[in-house]
């Protein structure tokens, strides 16, 4: 898929939003993409997961044995990464502020893990995600995402293959714009600010 064609999927699910939006974390942005829509169309995640399934090289692909993503954000695209890879998915959550794998699932010793997230802008989510991999006695061998607005910055320790990079500015809540300042923040993510 080009770029076009995925801001397109973005677009016709409405998923791209503009406002005064408070991210995952903590900064401010004038745009968000609100991936649960894009991915709420079974169809549109398929071909989404299946773009970025082919992004990842294949010395990458041969080392995966299981799809792993952050909840709640990374479920939907890393079931869909699961399926397009032929590999198993599952989740990890944070019941008490910390990722863990919960509901029966667990990794078998050494396993090779593909993380998967919806979007990655300071990475995070995506560390933390990681270090409770590598905690639960597997490795992640690369991060795939389907946005990067990071900038490139984001270091997740991992090779990491985003399908597209969105270049949006972010701002700490104290260094807003003045008209992104007038405007009521909203906070559209999962995860508490």
């Amino acid at each position: 898929m080009s770029e076009e064609e995925i801001l397109t999927e973005f677009r016709a699910s409405n998923a791209l939003l503009d406002g005064h939006f408070i991210l995952s974390s903590g900064l401010r942005s004038p745009r968000y993409l609100q991936c649960a829509r894009v991915l709420m169309d079974g169809k549109r995640a398929q071909r989404l997961a299946e773009a970025l399934a082919s992004t990842l090289p294949h010395e990458v692909r041969a080392q995966i044995d299981v799809v792993v993503s952050p909840a709640m954000g990374g479920v939907i695209i890393g079931h869909e990464m699961g399926r397009a890879l032929g590999r198993p998915a599952m989740f990890l959550e944070r019941p008490d502020g910390n990722f863990h794998f919960r509901r029966g699932f667990a990794l078998e010793p050494g396993a090779r893990v593909l993380m998967v997230e919806d979007v990655v802008t300071t990475g995070l989510s995506s560390r933390e995600a990681i270090a409770a991999v590598g905690e639960a006695g597997g490795t992640v061998v690369a991060e795939a995402a389907l946005v990067d607005r990071s900038g490139g910055l984001a270091d997740l320790g991992v090779p990491f293959f985003p399908l597209i990079r969105i270049d949006v500015p972010t701002y700490a809540e104290g260094d807003l714009p003045p008209e992104l300042a007038a405007i009521p923040a909203v906070k559209p993510g999962s995860r508490a600010a």
